[in-house]
């Protein structure tokens, strides 16, 4: 479409459609459609309508969003003059309780920024621990471990199957400046628990008993036609253990919040009844 066609045409839609909108005053705003007695503004149209196209692309986007508009308003006009009584009744009792939900929720949320205790201190979080360990049973086992995926051409590789066995702190430097250059992957979890599926599922081979393989394999090394695979086990847990401590602390800190939430809120509720039976604002008849 030429450009001036595709001009003039927006523009004589626009004014159209403004002339036919009398008696209201909108201030400096653009009207560009009115769908029964809703009318729809040109700052109304999302900005991904207008920009990023050809003008004659953004011409054809802004009409398929003001017809898009336009139907879903005369849907809802329609659907508002026809709808049965006992649809509009259950709809008004819907949207009641949505904007009465809305309101509690976000009061209660301003209520815990402003006097909710969100501190968790280290002490709460090991009582915590301490009081009921076989809470924190494992799901599956967990590992602390040094996993390397290194491409089979890779240079030097005998140097690797000495480093990633070793404690020393030089030999585990030479190891992680050696995998930044030519490994596809190093993770190294020595100093975290991770879950063992995690790791296992980085294996070309699949772990069928991932607890016989923990206690049979400190060092752990396989290959496929691409790459060679190093595993070292610097510490696990089987399935059915106790967690340790460092495993579930964020989850343990999470559990104290949440029902300290809980506990607020119960609080909450309670102190605005009680307020509301001595002020006579609740009554029972």
């Amino acid at each position: 479409m030429n450009k001036l066609i595709a001009t003039a045409l927006f523009l004589s839609v626009t004014l159209f459609v403004s002339s036919c909108i009398r008696n209201t005053n909108h201030g400096t705003r653009i009207p560009v459609a009115k769908a029964g007695e809703k009318i729809l503004f040109l700052d109304q149209i999302p900005e991904i309508y207008r920009t990023g196209l050809s003008y004659e692309d953004s011409i054809v986007s802004v009409n398929n969003y003001i017809n898009s508009w336009a139907k879903r308003e005369l849907m809802f006009s329609r659907a508002a003059e026809n709808l049965l009584p006992s649809y509009k009744n259950e709809i008004e009792s819907q949207l009641q309780e949505t904007r009465s939900n809305l309101y509690i929720f976000h009061y209660q949320h301003q209520m815990m920024l402003e006097k909710m205790d969100t501190v968790v201190t280290e002490s709460e979080i090991e009582n915590y621990y301490a009081s009921g360990e076989d809470r924190f049973r494992l799901n599956s086992s967990i590992v602390k471990a040094l996993f390397i995926k290194i491409p089979i051409d890779a240079p030097n590789i005998s140097k690797v199957r000495t480093w990633y066995r070793s404690t020393d702190a030089d030999a585990l430097r030479q190891l992680e400046s050696y995998c930044f250059q030519f490994a596809e992957k190093f993770d190294d979890f020595g100093e975290g628990w991770i879950s063992f599926d995690k790791v296992a599922v980085e294996l070309p081979v699949e772990i069928l008993n991932p607890e016989e393989f923990l206690k049979r394999y400190t060092f752990y090394e396989t290959a496929d036609p691409l790459f060679a695979y190093f595993l070292a086990i610097r510490d696990y847990r089987l399935r059915s253990a106790v967690a340790p401590y460092e495993y579930v602390k964020e989850d343990i800190k999470n559990i104290i919040l949440n029902n300290r939430r809980i506990e607020f809120l119960k609080s909450l509720e309670n102190e605005i009844f009680n307020e509301a039976i001595k002020t006579n604002i609740f009554k029972k008849y």
